[in-house]
């Protein structure tokens, strides 16, 4: 268990979509890597999950937020209320996200684009606008973005996946871009391939999930990201951490 004199001090975590899957996966890693954790995610029952799991392995708590981060104007204060009652950021990883509608293009309609929009690009993009701040100053900020091989393999199908995904990465990548040269943040993409997920059994519900890595074979490849010390910068990452230029 962390020696709680020191958690005072330890580095703060944030972790979207922690209520399940690969987020909560994360959030236990972290945890158990010393890290003071903020989960958030919409479903409140899922939080006390995996803060239970936290405390069972850490001894400590989480901070709880429950939060649909398509809601913009809560999403925006989300930075201020971190500085407010931590005072520092050093990690983010961003696993919240939603299927998305599967069908053929010409079948999509405009309120299926707006909900990707909206739920992909839009809140990664208020997300960094929220966090950036914290994490730039921090000694060795770190974040971490899920993505999804499609975003660069469109298959058919998945067109709306790729397109959001897609943007997802420009805007990270713009990010990572625009950071003086001598800033010690370090930015990346994570795509963890198939995993034995809820949103993997909507996407694919004959697949045999039990040949599947688990969320938390994948969180210790995520968590490693979010360390001190020499980190890679602005790169697409796979769980065997083979690195490609972003």
């Amino acid at each position: 268990m962390t020696n709680p004199a020191t958690m005072a001090d330890a580095p703060v975590a944030l972790v979207t979509g922690a209520s399940r899957g690969i987020g909560q996966a994360v959030a236990i890693a972290l945890a158990r890597a010393g890290m003071r954790c903020i989960l958030t995610a919409r479903t409140q029952g899922g939080l006390e999950q995996a803060d239970d799991q936290i405390r069972q392995h850490t001894g400590h708590s989480a901070t709880l937020l429950p939060l649909d981060l398509t809601d913009g104007e809560k999403l925006d204060t989300l930075g201020p209320s971190i500085a407010a009652g931590f005072g520092r950021l050093d990690c983010v990883v961003h696993c919240a996200g939603t299927l998305g509608m599967l069908s053929p293009l010409a079948h999509l309609q405009p309120k299926d684009w707006e909900r990707a929009l909206q739920t992909g690009p839009l809140t990664t993009w208020r997300l960094i606008r929220t966090l950036a701040p914290l994490l730039e100053r921090a000694p060795a900020g770190r974040a971490v973005f899920l993505t999804d091989r499609h975003a660069c393999q469109p298959a058919p199908f998945w067109g709306l996946v790729a397109a959001t995904r897609a943007a997802q990465e420009a805007i990270v990548s713009t990010w990572v871009r625009e950071l003086p040269t001598a800033s010690p943040l370090r930015i990346n993409l994570f795509e963890p391939g198939p995993v034995a997920t809820r949103l993997r059994r909507l996407a694919m519900p004959a697949l045999d999930m039990a040949s599947l890595p688990t969320p938390h074979d994948i969180a210790p490849h995520i968590a490693r990201l979010c360390q001190p010390g020499p980190q890679p910068q602005g790169q697409y990452i796979t769980p065997d951490l083979q690195e490609f230029v972003a």
